[in-house]
């Protein structure tokens, strides 16, 4: 049941956006401070990891190898025009559904931290190893983890409650 958005529910997607920003945040510093990079912490034997990997590419290290001095322009560039997009579908949208709009505040939160990241440092900081035997999925953080779920929420909007 979609309701018309109120004040009340746009700051409720700013205190998750701001969170999860902070969090993200905090747990990078919180990374980079403790583990030397190249170094594997087991959390989870067989599972799960925290090792220290600094990203100056894409999503999923995507460019991360290429030299060119455009690489982070490009990527802040276009990291800014996908922002600008979820903040005005959240202003403008009179009609949100609430499972949208949380998923949306997820998703601009982690984005959000990611971008201050590359326009402070020129790459963001990737901690979480998920594995199973030789199989690694890519190395990410909890701005990447918040992108992922708030897109799940979205799609399972339009699955089930559009």
């Amino acid at each position: 049941m979609q309701t018309r958005v109120n004040r009340f529910s746009r700051l409720i997607w700013a205190i998750i956006a701001i969170a999860i920003f902070v969090a993200d945040q905090v747990t990078k510093a919180a990374v980079e401070a403790r583990i030397p990079e190249h170094t594997t912490v087991p959390v989870v034997p067989r599972f799960l990891n925290l090792v220290l990997a600094r990203n100056a590419g894409a999503a999923f290290g995507l460019f991360s190898e290429s030299p060119s001095a455009w690489k982070t322009v490009l990527l802040i560039a276009v990291s800014s025009l996908l922002l600008a997009m979820v903040i005005g579908v959240v202003w403008r949208n009179q009609q949100l559904h609430r499972v949208a709009g949380v998923g949306l505040a997820l998703i601009l939160g982690g984005a959000l931290s990611n971008l201050f990241d590359r326009i402070r440092v020129g790459r963001v900081v990737d901690f979480v190893d998920v594995y199973y035997r030789s199989y690694h999925w890519y190395t990410f953080n909890l701005a990447d983890a918040s992108i992922v779920v708030g897109a799940g929420f979205l799609v399972f909007e339009l699955l089930f409650l559009a």
